[in-house]
């Protein structure tokens, strides 16, 4: 199958993990910012998780470096546009990137400026390429729910504008959802549509939190539900999108290898997914290639992916318009017969 040729969504993409690693050394003579190496390859090196990272800690050392050249209005808007040129060029015709505001305040921006700048990196982008997007914000559990809530408050003006949901993201640990109760209904409350990451590292139980606790429409990952029957329950019930990100899951060991990983099976008894990179940098992918890794391992069919398709553009935070406008893209290219077997 040209997974290439097909449209694409993407739902599950941070700002920070999927930079070019040109611009960061382009950015960092420019600006003089200090970095280890103006060597391309030393940079990607530093920038890219191997597959065998043995944890999810592991896996976000790569996000440092980054966040270095991610401290300016032009940068920050830059590396947005950049990102969604990359993904048109794959035929990526819609993506919700998601990003930390409080990572890039170091030199003095302010939420809104980083917020405003992200905007306007996908507004430049829509402009000149065939894709369209919105606005995810993370609040990261390493830090207070008093932080997540500063978040929330200062994107709000922003909601309808390019910002569409909130997100809590970073190492996880048991539990986690408890403390962003609070925080995480305002976002609701003000119209912030709400997706977790949850069950990414062998705690299944944070996904029924995050739904039961937190109002989650959609779960970040999600692949341990497999071993919290309460979870895997509730996610099939409700109807809840897992936003499955195949190279990351064995990057960080949330599961062992591409064949062992549930995707395909929760797939076939109902539960909704879809396919995302997570960081295309960071784990080295791209969209096409994700769908290529499930098509080689689970041999899945042209119907297969016009499911997971739809269930991606019937999962996403953006208009009705848009949603038919995805629609039609697929119906295009089925009738143009560019997918190919």
């Amino acid at each position: 199958m040209n997974f290439f040729n097909l449209p694409k969504i993407e739902l599950h993409c941070h700002l920070d993990g999927s930079v070019r690693a040109e611009t960061i050394i382009d950015i960092a003579k420019k600006d003089g910012i200090t970095i280890s190496s103006f060597n391309i390859d030393v940079i990607k090196n530093q920038i890219t998780a191997p597959l065998e990272c043995t944890s999810l800690d592991d896996y976000l050392k790569s996000f440092s470096l980054p966040n270095l050249v991610m401290q300016s209005k032009e940068n920050i808007k830059r590396i947005t546009f950049e990102l969604y040129e990359d993904a048109s060029k794959e035929n990526v015709k819609y993506m919700e990137v998601r990003f930390a505001p409080l990572l890039h305040t170091a030199k003095g921006l302010t939420i809104d400026e980083i917020i405003g700048s992200v905007i306007e990196g996908i507004k430049s982008a829509e402009n000149i390429y065939d894709i369209k997007g919105n606005v995810i914000l993370s609040c990261m559990r390493t830090m207070s729910s008093a932080n997540a809530l500063e978040v929330i408050e200062k994107g709000k003006k922003f909601l309808g504008k390019g910002v569409v949901a909130v997100d809590l993201a970073g190492p996880e640990k048991a539990g986690f959802a408890a403390e962003y109760v609070d925080a995480i209904k305002v976002a609701r409350d003000y119209g912030y549509r709400v997706t977790i990451h949850a069950g990414e590292t062998g705690i299944g139980k944070n996904v029924l939190d995050a739904v039961e606790l937190l109002g989650a429409e959609r779960i970040g990952h999600g692949v341990y539900i497999n071993d919290c029957i309460e979870a895997y329950n509730i996610v099939k019930a409700k109807n809840i999108v897992l936003e499955i990100c195949p190279t990351s899951n064995v990057q960080t060991k949330a599961v062992q290898e591409y064949k062992s990983h549930p995707i395909h099976k929760f797939y076939n008894d109902g539960i909704k997914i879809t396919i995302n990179t997570d960081n295309r940098t960071v784990s080295d992918t791209d969209m096409t290639k994700e769908c290529q890794s499930i098509y080689d391992t689970f041999n899945i069919t042209q119907e297969d992916y016009k499911q997971i398709y739809l269930n991606s553009v019937n999962a996403t935070f953006t208009t009705e318009d848009v949603k038919e406008w995805l629609k039609d893209k697929l119906t295009e290219s089925i009738k143009n017969n560019k997918p190919t077997c």
